[in-house]
């Protein structure tokens, strides 16, 4: 079933020991106002020159741990974000990513070596994020196989089973008022402006009671298998983010 009204569920990307911890601080306190339990989706060992945006925070996981044991999620965030890979994923946004298309015994070493860094640092990876979206049928195969049973991504309205895990969907990349569904909104703090932190600080305002979890979402009623009209509404919401990011793509360039 479609949860009615909307519900929203918050997501972090990139977040690693080189992020910006000036502009990660500009989130942490509407996360404790509005109680607030996002997925903190983690780059277990950061090896990409665009994460590197100040030296290794030695409160890093320290913090991690903590707002875990207050509810949020951790998400596996790849491996190391170094997306040389031009194969064709299950989510196809972007032309290169790091997992999809690579050799399925190497995705499962780095998946491996992944969960071991998250675990090693006291925390409990359980959701994958693929960075741009890059992930193949042999991903799902390897998290399967690791007891990873949660993918964020897809574009449906209400999360689903595909392959053997549950997909809870990922469409916004900004808050969005919305009528029915589940919707998670993507931020990345490292490059989020100014105006998108006062954008959320006032959706919470209006909307904080609407927030859910990625444990509220496992605990409720079972996801069902996606249906024919599910898809052909799902293809159609990736066909409408491919043109807008393609627009996107060409205006940079002029």
């Amino acid at each position: 079933m479609i949860p009615q009204p909307a519900q929203y569920l918050l997501r972090f990307d990139d977040l690693c020991p080189t992020y910006s911890r000036e502009r990660w601080r500009r989130f942490t306190p509407l996360l404790a106002e509005f109680g607030i339990r996002p997925i903190l989706a983690i780059v277990p060992d950061n090896r990409d020159p665009a994460l590197d945006w100040s030296p290794p925070d030695p409160a890093f996981w320290d913090e991690m741990r903590s707002l875990e044991g207050s509810g949020s999620a951790i998400g596996l965030h790849g491996l190391q974000h170094l997306c040389l890979s031009r194969g064709r994923g299950l989510v196809p946004l972007h032309r290169e990513t790091e997992f999809a298309g690579v050799a399925e015994e190497t995705q499962r070493v780095w998946v491996r070596e992944g969960l071991a860094i998250l675990r090693g640092h006291g925390l409990n990876p359980a959701i994958w994020v693929a960075p741009r979206h890059g992930f193949d049928r042999a991903t799902l195969r390897v998290l399967r196989g690791e007891g990873i049973g949660l993918v964020s991504d897809g574009f449906t309205r209400r999360p689903f089973i595909r392959d053997g895990l549950t997909w809870i969907p990922q469409q916004l990349w900004a808050p969005e008022a919305k009528k029915s569904g589940l919707w998670t909104i993507c931020l990345h703090a490292n490059t989020a402006p100014d105006s998108l932190v006062k954008q959320l600080r006032r959706f919470l305002q209006d909307r904080a009671q609407q927030f859910t979890s990625v444990e509220r979402i496992a605990a409720g009623s079972g996801p069902a298998p996606l249906t024919f009209a599910g898809r052909m509404q799902a293809q159609a919401a990736l066909l409408r983010v491919r043109v807008r990011t393609g627009l996107s793509r060409l205006r940079h360039a002029e």
